[in-house]
């Protein structure tokens, strides 16, 4: 249900002139104290971010945060941390998320800090209520301050001498109360509602079909919309002719600064009527699969947008000349796309001269500001709302599906629904970068690092430098212009760096003649990893296995968002029979586990797609065009393609979560390729690793039988198995 507007977004409004209880009723709101974080966009928000949490007369908790839920899971997760703090059962929670009219200023859901940065704001704004309502308790003479306690979504006093519900302290109340941002909280070794196994009470609706999703969205007198792309990457558009597009009967044309569309009675009749308007391109020459890599390592980008990292230490070049265990290599990894099983939609609705959007995004503050740059209109104007959206990737960021949505629906005086074809958002999307690693490594007679020169070209810096102990190191990485739009993924450069490194420290202990578990054991200095590492090798069986002729396993670690990885994955390649995943172990320590069935879910999905990038996805492009933009063409993860996958949480209470939707996928594509090795004798350093076995021709002959194939999981036929869980990565 959506909650009515305020008079001006929250997040542009002082503290101490928001309407909070004209909007929530009467009772007690509590908001993070924070100072003004510089005016813009983020109006008053603590510069960290935000919370604030009501508690109304029934009883009831409504917690806010900026986070959106895009099938990850962290409504749970967040809605547990209040419920903690406030000692009430979590089914009393109601967590709103992503409505900016309402909730606190977010910089956007990705990089895995959603339960780092939401989940403390909330727990200090749950907590500050608590000790708000013990103190109007006091105030009402239910018994001594220091004497009270909070139990069930009541005060009570004294050998239960008294007891109020929450509800009836708060009735005829509008008490507004700034929480320390210090506010001490529960230790996690006292907790009796979080950090213990619980189901989403709300799954039953997503298996069933009843939860609705923004492409599920129907308003009254709805009408639906279809946008005009340019043919390829790189097009500009020199001159349209709308007139057959226009005279069809029930069909509005919109043409608006530089934009295109169509508003028709259904989503049919919109690309029917884009279909016809004649467009006329100007094409710019792009380079195609055959040139990019050459491309992106002669390119560099001319703005420095994403994060940079790097570390020089000593002297790699002498100590890696004088390292009688040496790799040299370069590791490639294709563009691929996030492929959610929803594509991008967004509703937009006018009222007078503001505008509600329903939209799936993963910014829907930066959509705000998207929207309100390409209408011309306040940010006031623009109340952008994220419903249950079926997954990111990291491939919902930013407002352009909303701002055509609101363009629209602004020309056709009704609510319309926009919503992308498949092929859509295969070519009109973004994908993760194509990359190259360029490295050299060495080690010395005692299995001990020795050198390391790692060079990234157009990869990021996510999990860039190494977590192991190297005196003698050079890193860095070179951001490149793209022919293909790249942007944000799960994990984004992090399954890069960590492919070619894990992969290059496998070849050294090889070359040291140790093994490969011992030789990172002997090179770590990060006591939480050498822990994880232990406890995969033990789960595995690691110490038992025994070489089989087309049999392999293989190791991989990784450090990065705050968590820490291990996986082990074991896999058969023999000539008679399809390459298959046998197993993957993934062991997986997060700081402080809230929610513990969601991050073990998170850890299973993040295998599931690891496995697709590992194994078989990877976009096709020729001259600005995607050549497999259907998944027809595009190989994604099947249920017939999924290994045993056993996923084991270590839980460190003394330490802060970390999150949980990106690190557990970095480890699985070194670990199957090192598995690999094991089994062929061969070392594969691209990625996707089985596409030169898998791949048919781009444009068979018709009529035409494809040859054979060896391929993964047997049957090309199947399901996708791609899981609704959001991938939080660092915006570009």
């Amino acid at each position: 249900m959506t909650l009515p507007r305020p008079r001006r977004p929250w997040d542009r409004t002082d503290p101490a002139r928001r309407d909070y209880f004209e909007v929530l009723g009467e009772g007690l709101l509590a908001q993070l104290a924070g100072r003004p974080a510089g005016g813009g966009a983020r109006g008053w928000s603590p510069p960290s971010g935000g919370a604030w949490v009501h508690v109304g007369p029934s009883g009831g908790i409504r917690a806010f945060t900026g986070k959106v839920e895009v099938g990850q899971g962290t409504r749970v997760a967040l809605s547990l941390a209040v419920a903690e703090e406030l000692r009430v059962p979590l089914a009393r929670v109601d967590l709103v998320m992503g409505d900016t009219d309402l909730c606190p200023w977010d910089m956007g859901t990705f990089g895995s800090r959603s339960m780092p940065d939401a989940a403390p704001a909330l727990q200090r704004v749950a907590a500050g209520a608590r000790e708000a309502l013990l103190d109007l308790a006091a105030d009402k003479g239910i018994g001594p301050r220091d004497r009270l306690e909070a139990v069930d979504g009541a005060v009570t006093a004294p050998g239960r001498s008294g007891t109020v519900a929450y509800g009836a302290l708060v009735t005829g109340e509008r008490r507004i109360v700034a929480v320390d941002p210090a506010q001490p909280l529960t230790a996690a070794s006292g907790w009796r509602v979080a950090g213990r196994p619980i189901a989403d009470p709300r799954a039953e609706e997503v298996v069933t079909g009843r939860r609705t999703y923004t492409s599920d969205l129907r308003l009254p007198g709805m009408r639906y919309g279809a946008a005009l792309h340019p043919p390829r990457m790189g097009s500009r558009l020199i001159r349209a002719d709308l007139g057959a597009a226009a005279s069809r009967p029930g069909v509005q044309v919109v043409h608006e600064d530089g934009f295109i569309g169509a508003v028709a009675a259904s989503p049919r009749e919109a690309h029917s009527a884009v279909a016809a308007i004649r467009a006329v391109w100007e094409e710019t020459p792009e380079p195609g699969e055959a040139e990019i890599e050459t491309f992106l390592r002669h390119h560099p980008a001319s703005g420095d947008d994403w994060d940079t990292a790097e570390r020089h230490e000593g002297d790699p070049v002498s100590a890696l000349a004088a390292a009688p265990f040496t790799v040299q290599a370069s590791y490639r990894t294709a563009y691929i796309a996030h492929t959610p099983l929803e594509t991008r939609a967004a509703v937009a609705e006018w009222t007078g001269t503001r505008v509600t959007i329903w939209v799936g995004t993963q910014t829907p503050f930066r959509a705000r500001e998207y929207v309100a740059t390409a209408l011309g209109i306040p940010l006031e104007d623009i109340r952008v709302i994220v419903p249950y959206t079926g997954a990111g990737f990291g491939g919902k960021h930013g407002g352009d599906v909303a701002a055509a949505a609101a363009r629209l629906a602004r020309a056709a005086g009704a609510p319309v629904e926009l919503t992308y074809s498949r092929e859509e958002e295969f070519r009109w999307g973004y994908f993760r970068p194509m990359a190259i690693i360029d490295l050299k490594a060495g080690a010395d007679r005692d299995g001990h690092l020795a050198a390391w020169i790692f060079h990234n070209v157009n990869a990021g810096a996510a999990a860039l430098l190494p977590p192991y102990r190297i005196p003698h190191q050079a890193v860095d990485n070179e951001l490149s212009e793209s022919p293909l739009a790249q942007g944000p993924y799960r994990s984004l450069a992090a399954n890069t760096n960590n492919f070619a490194r894990e992969c290059a420290i496998d070849e050294l202990a090889e070359r040291a003649g140790i093994d490969p578990v011992e030789f990172r054991q002997r090179n770590l200095d990060d006591e939480r990893l050498r822990v994880v590492l232990r406890r995969a090798a033990e789960t595995a069986g690691w110490a038992d296995w025994h070489r089989e002729a087309g049999r392999g396993r293989g190791v991989a670690i990784g450090l990065e968002k705050g968590g820490r990885v291990a996986t082990i994955a074991t896999v058969t390649a023999r000539d008679d029979r399809p390459v298959r995943v046998d197993r993957i172990v993934t062991v997986y320590e997060a700081g402080t586990i809230v929610h513990p069935e969601n991050l073990r879910s998170q850890i299973e999905g993040a295998a599931v797609q690891a496995l697709g990038g590992a194994l078989f996805e990877a976009i096709h492009f020729d001259q600005g065009r995607i050549r497999n933009a259907r998944l027809s063409e595009y190989r994604v993860p099947r249920f017939s393609d999924l290994p045993e996958i056993e996923a084991v949480l270590l839980d460190r209470p003394d330490i802060p979560s970390a999150g949980g939707g990106e690190t557990p996928m970095i480890a699985v594509a070194p670990a199957i390729a090192n598995a690999l090795y094991e089994a062929t004798g061969r070392r594969r350093r691209t990625l996707p690793l089985l596409e030169d076995d898998l791949m048919p021709p781009p444009t068979p002959t018709a009529g035409a039988r494809r040859p054979t194939r060896p391929r993964a999981g047997g049957s090309s036929r199947g399901s996708p198995a791609r899981s609704r869980g959001t991938r939080r990565a660092s915006p570009r």
